[in-house]
């Protein structure tokens, strides 16, 4: 069915005006408030110049005026440029630049970079500073309707962070993105009367498609964290009665180790869902002994809208695994050449259905590479699928450590590091060796409190895996980089000279 993604605002503005769409700290924002303010951020945009097809930057962080221009834009048949709101001048000129953006809608907190960047790409600058934006909304009638659209044409392009190259455009269409939320409305089982936490960024796939998008579809509140804490986020789950958790694996070990977690009530949670990365199996079975609520895990990417694969709620759960493929998609491992890889062996994730992006955005290329002829999209994550059709993500393609010709995968060395009681957070990463092409390396925190030394930890995985395999150097870090989701950024993780 054709429709615009905007609609599922107003559908649910008509269905249930009153109901708090939206909430920060104390600030709610109802449905029909919502509707409204995205009626008049149309007529804004309409005014500047902006019509169906043009691209418009989202510089905001995880506010109630985000979902107005995010809804805005689209309501006008725009596409939306999600921008991560910490990018500086030379990055945000670059997304305006290459998406070839008419309009960039901005953060007044992150206003020097934004505007720097958006008049190096000659595009016009919104910014949006709490009361004087709604009083500049205000002095706009309300654009009627919702532009249609039809299922094939743009509705956002996500950029992706490779760790090579520039960045590339993933183009979702509106059906890609519909049928994406509507997957995790029957996954979470979301209904109207659910509190869902909005932590994880709404400029990444994530949190737009699984919080935002589904949770405005089905009439819930979400109740939002503008920068991920684990003090504020166990003190929103208590006062707002959130329902539904959505994080990432970081986020989780996070809530587990806050020293006061115990002091607060959480037993309104219902499901949890994480993604983004894999989720050590330990702190799975530990978050769960201490709050009492099932993790369901996933998988996907920008380019698949994002949800692939996910533990269903109504079948079997296998920690560890990222479940099986959601209706309409379809989950295949190959080797280097393309070809299905022997039942048992690791593969590469290939993926086919209606949540494969359109492609790069102006990059035809860049799309043949990464999807067939037949509809299949490369992932670059190595995997292995067992008898009931479940898979496992074994490690990203680029991640693996290639030590004197075996294959090291870093997940397998981090899930028995993760298993080590003074082990707060660890990435296994591998670094360059003059004899052996490479050598495993990890970086350790530990959890406070704890003490642990390099060759301890060293022993403790040697006992557990082939001798190739334990980290011949481990260093120890008060925080690992993350990225804006909190997912760690190995490619910016740099062992420290031996010696």
């Amino acid at each position: 069915m054709a429709g615009n993604l905007a609609e599922v605002l107003t559908e649910s503005a008509r269905r249930a005006p009153e109901r708090v769409a939206v909430r920060l700290d104390d600030s709610d924002t109802t449905y029909a408030a919502l509707d409204a303010a995205s009626a008049r951020m149309a007529a804004l945009l309409a005014d500047r110049g902006v019509g169906p097809g043009d691209r418009v930057g989202v510089m905001l962080p995880n506010v109630p005026q985000f979902p107005v221009a995010y809804y805005g834009a689209l309501r006008l048949g725009a596409i939306v440029v999600p921008m991560n709101v910490l990018l500086r001048r030379r990055e945000v000129a670059y997304y305006l630049g290459d998406s070839g953006a008419s309009a960039i809608v901005f953060w007044h907190g992150f206003a020097d970079d934004a505007r720097a960047g958006a008049e190096e790409a000659g595009v016009q600058a919104i910014e949006v500073e709490p009361g004087s934006f709604e009083a500049v909304l205000a002095g706009f009638e309300p654009e009627p309707g919702v532009l249609a659209r039809e299922d094939g044409d743009p509705a956002v392009i996500l950029y992706t962070s490779g760790t090579t190259g520039s960045p590339k455009g993933a183009e979702l269409t509106h059906a890609n993105l519909r049928r994406n939320l509507e997957a995790a409305v029957a996954l979470f089982g979301l209904g109207s009367d659910e509190v869902i936490f909005g932590g994880l960024p709404l400029f990444h796939s994530f949190g737009q498609t699984c919080a935002l998008n589904a949770g405005i579809a089905a009439g819930a509140t979400i109740t939002l964290l503008p920068r991920f804490d684990p003090a504020q986020a166990l003190e929103i789950v208590q006062r707002d009665r959130v329902t539904v958790f959505e994080g990432v694996p970081t986020m989780y070990g996070a809530l587990l180790h806050h020293p006061g977690r115990e002091s607060f009530d959480t037993s309104s949670l219902r499901v949890c869902a994480s993604g983004g990365a894999s989720l050590p199996v330990e702190l799975l079975h530990a978050f769960e002994r201490a709050f009492g609520c099932k993790i369901l895990e996933g998988y996907g990417l920008s380019e698949t809208s994002p949800v692939a694969s996910f533990n269903h709620p109504g079948r079997e759960r296998k920690p560890g695994s990222i479940g099986v493929p959601i209706e309409g998609v379809e989950m295949r491992l190959v080797d280097d050449r393309g070809a299905p890889v022997p039942e048992g062996e690791v593969g590469e994730i290939q993926i086919r259905g209606h949540n494969v992006m359109k492609g790069y955005w102006r990059r035809p290329e860049a799309t043949a590479e990464a999807i067939s002829g037949d509809g299949w999209f490369s992932s670059g994550d190595i995997a292995r699928v067992d008898d009931d059709g479940y898979f496992y993500i074994v490690d990203r393609k680029k991640d693996l450590i290639i030590r004197g010709g075996y294959n090291v995968y870093p997940r397998e060395v981090e899930e028995i590091l993760y298993e080590h009681p003074a082990v707060r957070e660890v990435a296994v990463v591998g670094f360059a060796d003059e004899a052996l092409g490479e050598e495993v390396g990890a970086a350790v925190a530990l959890r406070a409190g704890h003490e642990a030394s390099a060759s301890e930890l060293q022993a403790f995985v040697r006992e557990q895996v082939a001798p190739y395999k334990y980290p011949r150097r481990v260093w120890f870090v008060d925080e690992l980089p993350k990225g804006p989701t909190g997912k760690i950024l190995k490619r910016e993780i740099v062992p420290p000279a031996s010696g």
